[in-house]
């Protein structure tokens, strides 16, 4: 299985989560840790961020069917006769 590295720059589109929140789901333990692939520099398993991305919607709570409310009524206007 052919895997790759993503920054974090990629992680953010993919995940939709902004930098400080994916660092507070690591430190929760709650998001894929990265990989140090230099002086400075991480990446992270892109199959990983896949499989976090799966649990999401698999976590997703379904929601309560809603009924669309009826458009209002446009409002009768009396015309006086001046």
């Amino acid at each position: 299985m052919e895997q790759s590295l993503i920054r974090l720059p990629r992680v953010k589109t993919k995940t939709a989560v902004p930098r400080s929140s994916i660092y507070d789901l690591m430190a929760q333990g709650k998001f894929p840790l990265p990989v140090p692939i230099g002086v400075r520099r991480v990446a992270w398993i892109e199959s990983e961020i896949d499989e976090w991305i799966a649990k999401q919607i698999q976590q997703r709570k379904p929601r309560a069917r809603f009924k669309a409310k009826p458009s209002p009524q446009p409002l009768k206007v009396k015309r006086v006769k001046p």
